[in-house]
């Protein structure tokens, strides 16, 4: 095992704390989902560094609104918005494509959690194919950008949520399986980390690293699926605000802490430990193997 990788930084310590005395000037950003919950804090944070930041979003007339608002909250300018459909490969392409220039980090931010049973028009199960297969294609299509960047850092969203399941890749898109709303959230946080993982192998060459994190739990709109029961149910963890949230993703994308390391995973602004099966928390073997990180790769290749 390599030696953990730990900060100073806590549960506790917020984006602005992370970002503190780091100059970002020069460099190119972009975060997914930048127009709600984590996703607007990882953005401010980049750009009152002084980073060029943009929003890759959904919703692009909410994407202009936080634009406006972090343009006016840090003073730089340079926040733009494009629009992205993750679930929609053709989406994907069309963003890779018009990107022009360098690209110095890339947050896979964006998600969606426990919907109920959706596919895409390929068939693929909708969580899949937004939490990892849409972020897959993006980096894939953006790694010429982040390849002339020189030192480029990919972050990946995952989640606590990823120790419900391992990728199933028998059934990945649960065609043989009953749907399970948090076996494929699971499933699919999993693939994030496996993703972070093969990246990591396959572009170290390129100078680019790329890791995973669980952001903790924070109350967003990503939650609008959740049974309410089940919500008060998770008053036992201890919630993060959404600049808390956030802390982990700016330490991954812009910290001089975490230069040159790859292939990882943090909570809480530190590295994790594996998992025991005792508590929610750490991570679990089969999320960092290998083996499987490299099949999910060739397979995403395949859908994409």
């Amino acid at each position: 095992m390599m030696s953990r990788i730990t900060t100073p930084f806590t549960h506790d310590s917020t984006a602005a704390d992370v970002i503190a005395g780091v100059d970002l000037t020069g460099r190119r950003a972009v975060v997914t989902g930048g127009a709600s919950g984590i996703g607007v804090e990882t953005a401010r944070a980049l750009a009152t560094a002084g980073a060029e930041v943009t929003l890759a979003v959904r919703n692009t007339a909410a994407g202009e609104r936080v634009a406006a608002q972090i343009i006016e909250s840090t003073g730089n300018n340079h926040v733009f918005v494009a629009p992205i459909e993750l679930a929609d490969p053709g989406s994907v392409r069309a963003f890779a494509a018009t990107w022009d220039g360098p690209l110095h980090i890339l947050v896979n931010n964006a998600g969606v959690m426990a919907e109920p049973l959706n596919r895409t028009p390929e068939g693929w199960e909708h969580q899949f194919a937004t939490n990892h297969l849409g972020h897959f294609g993006l980096a894939l299509g953006l790694h010429g950008a982040l390849a002339a960047a020189g030192e480029a850092r990919v972050v990946s969203v995952s989640s606590s949520a990823h120790l419900r399941s391992d990728v199933h890749f028998d059934d990945i898109h649960f065609e043989n399986r009953p749907y399970d709303p948090w076996a494929a959230y699971g499933q699919s946080k999993t693939a994030n980390v496996l993703f972070a993982v093969e990246a990591a192998k396959r572009w170290a060459s390129d100078g680019i690293v790329a890791n995973a994190l669980m952001p903790g739990g924070i109350r967003t709109a990503l939650q609008r699926h959740v049974d309410p029961e089940m919500l008060k149910g998770w008053d036992r963890f201890q919630w993060k605000t959404t600049e808390q949230g956030a802390s982990t993703s700016v330490l991954l994308a812009a910290s001089p802490l975490t230069q040159g390391v790859t292939g990882r995973y943090f909570e809480d602004n530190n590295e994790a430990v594996l998992n025991t099966g005792e508590e929610f928390s750490g991570v679990a073997k089969y999320a960092l193997d290998p083996e499987s990180a490299t099949r999910l790769w060739e397979l995403s290749e395949k859908l994409v």
